[in-house]
């Protein structure tokens, strides 16, 4: 027999989400729409959330914006999950009370991620957007208009910048090569890289800053991706958007486009 939750908007959009978040996607949708009593739960304040935003976005009439909505709920979930299994605590503040004139913050947020998804046509991303909203709701130093801040900058950030800043983020574990880059390649693949290297580092998310133009046209000093280091903008972004489970693989791609092999 189909219950009235199994047949829910919601439940659909969340389980639509498969081509880009896979087969968890029904396990998924279980936690947030059935309050079952396997060693797997989800909290019931975070659940109400999820439910609240998929049976909203179920009305999602693009095809694909529906499946990456359905994804990013789905990967918050999963984090969500292992962020608990972790010994993390949902946060206890007021974060998911609703407050005088407006509603809770949780509800602001959690439809600013699935805008987010939605416009996000490098789908790579959505997973990172969905670990982001848990962790916001794992972190109770993070308040909302920090979130939203955090938001617009990774929304601004191609797939290949977040592998760069994930590189970065783990170069003490995992060493970048030492090697100079080129300030102009010659080759479009690599100059793309450089500019979005660049870039970050324009953004005030890595250090050192470009370089400025010496007196006199001395030469200027050779950037080597060993040198580089996440300031606290990228510390957030970074944080947020889980950038350690990005796979070692996509940022062994992302060195290779700036013409540099892993060290």
């Amino acid at each position: 027999m189909t219950t009235a939750d199994e047949q829910a908007p919601g439940r659909a959009l969340l389980q639509a989400g498969s081509p880009v978040a896979g087969s968890m996607t029904g396990a998924a949708a279980a936690l947030v729409f059935e309050a079952g009593s396997g060693a797997v739960q989800l909290d019931a304040q975070l659940a109400a959330c999820l439910r609240a935003a998929a049976d909203e976005a179920a009305a999602v009439a693009v095809p694909r914006e529906r499946v990456r909505a359905g994804a990013v709920l789905a990967f918050a979930v999963e984090h969500s999950v292992t962020l608990a299994r972790s010994g993390r605590r949902l946060r206890s503040d007021s974060f998911f009370a609703g407050r005088s004139g407006a509603r809770a913050a949780a509800g602001e947020i959690i439809e600013a991620v699935v805008g987010a998804a939605r416009r996000s046509a490098d789908e790579r991303r959505v997973r990172h957007l969905g670990y982001l909203l848990a962790e916001v709701a794992f972190s109770p130093d993070l308040d909302a208009e920090l979130v939203v801040r955090a938001l617009r900058i990774a929304e601004q950030l191609g797939w290949r910048q977040l592998a760069l800043l994930a590189g970065v983020g783990r170069r003490d574990r995992v060493p970048l090569p030492m090697a100079p880059l080129e300030d102009d390649p010659r080759g479009w693949t690599a100059w793309g890289a450089r500019e979005d290297l660049a870039d970050l580092q324009r953004a005030g998310l890595l250090d050192p800053p470009p370089a400025a133009p010496r007196p006199g046209g001395a030469p200027l000093p050779r950037l080597r991706t060993a040198d580089l280091r996440l300031t606290r903008r990228g510390v957030l972004v970074h944080r947020l958007l889980a950038l350690d489970f990005v796979r070692e693989d996509a940022v062994a791609a992302a060195l290779a486009d700036l013409g540099l092999p892993r060290s």
